[in-house]
């Protein structure tokens, strides 16, 4: 089933909203995760993981989740599917295998926040919180492979995609003919 123009419109518009803003929420966290990974004060480390658990909980990890969900409802409410093109489904891939990443991440970041905002924690303590740049990095780079593939979209259809659009072709060719033609 596919979307009306004013439905797809407004759900694009949804989806990219979110996609970008995931992106822009990873560029916010970025400059906190290379202060943790790069500096030994302590008052600069707590305040670096505070704002790492505050992006990555009411910023990333929502947005994340948002660009998932609709980049489905994109997939499957429009022309090209989730299973017929190779960029929609690598994107899509792409996008669940970040999402799960994160969700694991989270945990940590959230601990190290938690264990940053405690006042009794010693400055010896801060400074052995394992930084997440590594994953930060990598998942900026993911995102965007997929904003890339989203705005080229490469061609290159699955095998289910080039079956149905020979089904959908001979529908047509069907609906064409008269009605009582011999074939």
């Amino acid at each position: 089933m596919t979307m009306g123009p004013r439905l797809r419109k407004l759900a694009l518009a949804v989806h990219l909203t979110a996609s970008v803003g995931w992106v822009g929420a990873v560029l916010a966290y970025l400059p906190f995760d290379v202060t943790v990974a790069t500096n030994q004060d302590a008052a600069t480390l707590r305040v670096a993981w505070m704002a790492m658990g505050m992006v990555a909980v009411w910023g990333i990890v929502p947005l994340a989740v948002a660009s998932l969900l609709t980049g489905l409802v994109m997939s499957l409410g429009t022309k090209w599917g989730l299973f017929r093109h190779w960029w929609v489904l690598i994107s899509f891939l792409l996008t669940v295998g970040a999402t799960l990443v994160l969700s694991s991440e989270i945990r940590v970041i959230i601990a190290s926040a938690a264990v940053a905002a405690d006042p009794t924690t010693s400055d010896s303590e801060l400074r052995g919180l394992t930084t997440t740049l590594p994953h930060s990095v990598g998942g900026l780079v993911v995102l965007l492979v997929i904003q890339v593939l989203n705005i080229y979209k490469p061609e290159g259809m699955t095998r289910y995609g080039w079956r149905k659009q020979r089904e959908e072709h001979r529908a047509r060719q069907r609906a064409r003919q008269p009605k009582g033609a011999v074939r």
